[in-house]
């Protein structure tokens, strides 16, 4: 079973420059992490945006739409900013025959205390266990797009 990981950007690839005192997007983590958790399973890992999800516009989420749907691997796994992960996800409903999962994290994949590697872990899960739609994978639930949002004060996602 094979599974198709793309990469929009978002603070799961942030590197921290001491000279700049700021975060930008840099190379995705994603092989790094897989091979750490000695995954045994198929991938392909390709790159649609290094963005910050607050920098996507209508464009960017055209282009991650078109991307996915003309993917011909059933399950996809998307790496995403999660200010705009609900929204990016929203969008993404509307493609049938796949099982599309979204993730990112709350803090850069290159921290020791980062979310990124257990919510990696967790969208590899629901994607190869859900039925075909359109799924989030954050805090250690899976949630859908509908029923979701991002709760800054706390840094987790939950239901509505």
């Amino acid at each position: 079973m094979k599974i198709v990981f793309y990469t929009a950007g978002g603070t799961i690839d942030k590197i921290y420059f001491d000279n700049k005192n700021a975060y930008e997007v840099g190379s995705s983590t994603l092989d790094e992490i897989l091979k750490e958790g000695n995954i045994t399973f198929e991938y392909k890992n390709k790159l649609i945006l290094q963005k910050d999800s607050l920098d996507l516009n209508d464009e960017d989420r055209d282009l991650i739409y078109r991307t996915v749907k003309a993917e011909s691997n059933r399950l996809i796994v998307l790496t995403h900013g999660t200010d705009t992960m609900v929204k990016t996800a929203q969008k993404l409903q509307t493609i049938k025959n796949k099982v599309i999962v979204l993730t990112g994290s709350m803090s850069p994949a290159r921290f020791k205390s980062s979310d990124a590697l257990f919510n990696i872990a967790c969208a590899v899960t629901a994607v190869q266990t859900l039925r075909d739609g359109v799924y989030i994978a954050m805090n250690g639930k899976i949630f859908t797009p509908d029923k979701i949002r991002k709760n800054v004060p706390k840094s987790i996602f939950e239901e509505i």
